[in-house]
């Protein structure tokens, strides 16, 4: 499995990526393997404030419920609303058209693991 080396990961298996300010925010495809088939994902609203490490939405697969973390402290400003009709997209394409949302950040995110980081991490939870 590819771990896109572009990207900062947390321990709960989100992705961030950093441009302008505005972060952009999905699962790895490591988690969305481990949930199985994803029928429904409930993200934070645009206007709602996120905090990092704190949970701010879930998804629900076959298999369970998981709770979804912000990897990034921020103003939600953007949901990807492909994901409220197709939220099998995070399946085929968790790092590309799969994104979950966008937050405008304040301040820097800290705490980020590398893709190497990540990779280690995930090796352990086969």
């Amino acid at each position: 499995m590819s771990v896109p080396t572009e990207l900062g990961y947390t321990a709960e298996h989100e992705w961030v990526s950093v441009e302008d300010g505005v972060a952009t925010v999905g699962v790895t495809a490591f988690a969305a393997e481990s949930l199985g088939d994803i029928v429904y994902v409930e993200a934070p609203q645009a206007g709602t404030e996120v905090t990092s490490g704190q949970p701010c939405g879930e998804i629900e697969s076959t298999k369970s419920v998981s709770d979804l973390y912000s990897p990034v402290t921020g103003e939600v400003v953007e949901v990807n609303e492909v994901l409220e009709s197709a939220p099998e997209t995070i399946n085929s394409d968790p790092y590309g058209l799969g994104w979950l949302f966008r937050v405008r950040v304040s301040g820097e995110p800290s705490g980020l693991l590398s893709a190497q980081e990540y990779t280690k991490l995930t090796e352990g939870e086969d």
